[in-house]
């Protein structure tokens, strides 16, 4: 399954910041479950993480060209990746994806933060392993303590904006126009199966929808994002610039931008006043 971001960016540090990037040069469970884990948990609701097989790194930052991965392991290597997910409680699954790079074979693990936190793995892969709750500082998987532990533990009873469901709007208020853009845009893989997928795998696969399968609906991201007009289900979800044109505050110009939020965005920082 493509991921909806490119794959050279992502290598290159130009769409993630690098502390939500961990590069291993070869399969290492033990430390590949601390790091799912640490992503799931996501205290700092960054968005989870990347985990890159075959890619060596110096300082939080990938070695290229890659290392690479034997093609014949990377059957085995996605099947331990299941083992592991389940090791995780509650079980957690990333999106795995193996890409080509310079003729050389990667796997990348997309780690979106959990659905319920906090998670815990086992500290080592052996029969008596303890069971703790990892969380990323800086660009390492540690133990939470004390006050991170706390952090963690208030997690649970919040679930950022982002990626609550929005029980305004549905499905096909989500414009396809908009999403095969945006993947066109970042020249992403899952452009073209957007082609040929269902409209509603498309959603999921993007996490900016979920719920059961008799009621999938948009979470808010996917209505910032891909929505026309996102004021219909999420209030007053626009730009409102102002220009004071003297010291009174009497005399000023007023003007909304209104649409997608990355359009937004585009729209006033092109935004010339008369």
């Amino acid at each position: 399954m493509a991921l909806p971001i490119n794959i050279e960016d992502l290598v290159n540090g130009q769409t993630v910041e690098w502390e939500r990037i961990e590069f291993k040069r070869g399969w290492n469970p033990e430390e590949i479950i601390h790091t799912l884990c640490a992503f799931a948990n996501d205290l700092n609701n960054w968005g989870g993480g990347y985990v890159i097989v075959g890619i060596e790194e110096n300082q939080g930052k990938a070695i290229l060209p890659p290392f690479g991965v034997n093609q014949s392991d990377l059957d085995d290597i996605q099947g331990e990746i299941l083992r592991l997910a389940h090791q995780i409680s509650p079980n957690y699954f990333p999106l795995v994806q193996p890409y080509v790079i310079s003729n050389k074979h990667i796997l990348v693990l997309w780690c979106p933060a959990g659905d319920n936190r906090p998670y815990t793995a086992p500290t080592t892969q052996g029969n008596k392993a303890q069971r703790q709750p990892y969380i990323r500082f800086g660009s390492r998987s540690i133990i939470a303590k004390d006050d991170n532990l706390r952090r963690l533990q208030e997690l649970t009873a919040r679930i950022p904006f982002d990626d609550r469901i929005n029980g305004k709007a549905k499905l096909n208020d989500l414009d396809l126009g908009l999403i095969q853009a945006f993947l066109q845009e970042v020249k992403s893989d899952l452009y073209e199966e957007s082609k040929k997928i269902s409209f509603e795998d498309l959603c999921q696969r993007m996490l900016i929808a979920k719920g059961p399968e008799e009621s999938v609906r948009p979470l808010n991201v996917g209505v910032l994002f891909f929505c026309r007009q996102p004021e219909k289900f999420l209030d007053r979800s626009w730009i409102e610039l102002v220009i004071h044109h003297n010291k009174t505050g009497r005399n000023f110009t007023e003007k909304k931008f209104k649409g997608p939020l990355h359009s937004q965005l585009r729209a006033i920082l092109e935004y010339e006043a008369v």
